[in-house]
């Protein structure tokens, strides 16, 4: 089971680029919703190093799905539960 709290924060992330840190380093973050809303792509890069996550997630009658692309889930989670964005 998912726990839906790092879905709250995946939606703060305003949709198209911005920018936020995780763990003293900063990432570019791009976000994008499909399906009136119901399905989101998003993609974090970190600035000037190798680190990178990348998601797709689908809301479906039974429940959220999130796949993760060639990392593990988990990496996924803490990312986005530790992820800090920039205010502008």
């Amino acid at each position: 089971m998912i726990n839906p709290g790092w879905y709250d924060k995946l939606l703060l992330v305003p949709i198209g680029y911005s920018t936020g840190s995780f763990h003293g380093k900063t990432y570019g973050l791009s976000r994008s919703s499909f399906n009136d809303g119901r399905s989101h792509k998003f993609f974090a890069e970190e600035l000037g190093g190798t680190d990178f996550i990348s998601l797709n997630l689908y809301e479906t009658q039974n429940g959220l799905q999130l796949k993760p692309c060639e990392m593990p889930e988990r990496k996924v989670i803490d990312f986005l539960v530790g992820l800090e964005l920039t205010v502008r």
